[in-house]
């Protein structure tokens, strides 16, 4: 998170809670949100078996950094219980997420998740703020939006990396077609997630349910927005996906055919007449949406672009401002497809919280009239 000067007072900022706290990403949305400038997580809530405990007694902290002071004694309620916040971060599985997120959005709660249980329905906006944050109007179809509350997701963690990368090319020559090739993270499977005697000294060939998210997510985050409605991309993606013994950090090889294509004097489509240097220069040059930079989580740099042979890579490169830029190196024309490229995405920051974080910020922004009237000095501080 970018340096935020913090001259509000705390009883200024909005109140959230996280549901799913003591999780892999609600532990990540606990650091993230630790000294946020606008929000304040006053309530915190997970299974069953945590409830009624301090959160310090009832987590297994596994990050880095310490447990934030902030957090430690707040009491784990259940997710059955009434919330106070108007703001909920969802880090539920999905098995849960789709009973509980449409019921807590009709009880008047924004509910900013990172489950898949919503992300592909018609009416919730699937979110990256730098690549389509106009697709935030979709709330206003959803039912509970009436009474103050609805929905709004991120993508899965690698479809972020992905989406970033195809972003800029999309826009200056049209993408036709994509084959990706993840080698992600373990931090991506949760805690305890993947067994020590499977994933050290190994590759693990499959990821329950990824490689359909990261075909079809992609369409929908790079479609059109008019009337109330998104319009898909017409986009053929081809996704392996693979686990690999890193602890932060997806790298994707991508590969990708692009729609500008140079014709011969019969009309045939040939080469795409494109060079290395006009893809990297559409990926450096891409510029983050004005409404989008202020917003505390924008990082000050989208996309980081290297020329070195070996980069990106997860050890070196997956903290780079703070974990919200996606970096993307090693361009090069090939002769299946046009051009592939290397892209690493931390993906518990942001593939994960900080997206989601992010794309709060965004709501509280878009609706500080509507909903949020009470804390209109945070907006004219940031």
């Amino acid at each position: 998170m970018k340096n935020v000067e913090r001259r509000m007072s705390k009883t200024s900022r909005i109140r959230v809670g996280i549901l799913g706290a003591t999780g892999a990403v609600g532990q990540k949305f606990v650091e993230l949100l630790d000294g946020h400038p606008w929000f304040e997580v006053r309530e915190l809530a997970a299974s069953g078996r945590s409830e009624g405990k301090r959160y310090r007694d009832a987590v297994n902290w596994f990050s880095d950094v310490p447990l934030p002071d902030y957090a430690a004694d707040l009491i784990v309620s259940s997710i059955d219980d009434e919330f106070e916040s108007k703001i909920l971060f969802s880090a539920l599985p999905a098995e849960v997420a789709d009973a509980v997120e449409r019921k807590l959005a009709d009880q008047g709660h924004i509910v900013v998740s990172n489950a898949r249980s919503n992300r592909m329905a018609e009416d919730v906006p699937l979110v990256i703020p730098e690549v389509n944050s106009e697709h935030l109007g979709l709330v206003t179809r959803q039912a509970s939006f009436s009474s103050g509350g609805f929905v709004i997701t991120n993508p899965n963690c690698a479809t972020v990396g992905l989406v970033c990368a195809l972003k800029p090319l999309h826009d200056a020559f049209g993408v036709e077609a994509v084959q990706v090739t993840s080698l992600q993270a373990l931090s991506g499977a949760g805690h305890p997630g993947v067994s020590a005697l499977d994933a050290l000294g190994n590759v693990i060939p499959f990821i329950d349910g990824e490689e359909e998210k990261l075909s079809t997510e992609p369409a929908k985050l790079l479609g059109s927005y008019d009337n109330g409605r998104v319009m898909p991309v017409q986009i053929a993606i081809s996704a392996q996906c693979n686990r690999v013994p890193v602890v932060d950090g997806h790298l994707l090889c991508v590969s990708v055919k692009l729609s500008t294509r140079s014709r011969d004097a019969a009309g045939t489509a040939g080469s795409t007449g494109l060079t290395v240097k006009d893809v990297r220069n559409a990926l450096e040059s891409f510029e983050t949406p004005y409404e989008i930079r202020s917003l505390p989580s924008t990082p000050e740099t989208f996309l980081r672009v290297f020329e070195e042979a070996a980069f990106p890579q997860p050890r070196k490169h997956v903290g780079l401002g703070g974990g919200m830029p996606v970096s993307v190196g090693r361009i090069r024309a090939v002769p299946v497809l046009d051009f592939r490229l290397v892209v690493l995405v931390h993906n518990t920051v942001r593939g994960a919280a900080g997206c989601a974080i992010q794309n709060a910020e965004l709501v509280a922004q878009t609706f500080r009239d509507t909903f949020f009237a009470g804390s209109a000095e945070l907006f004219a501080a940031g």
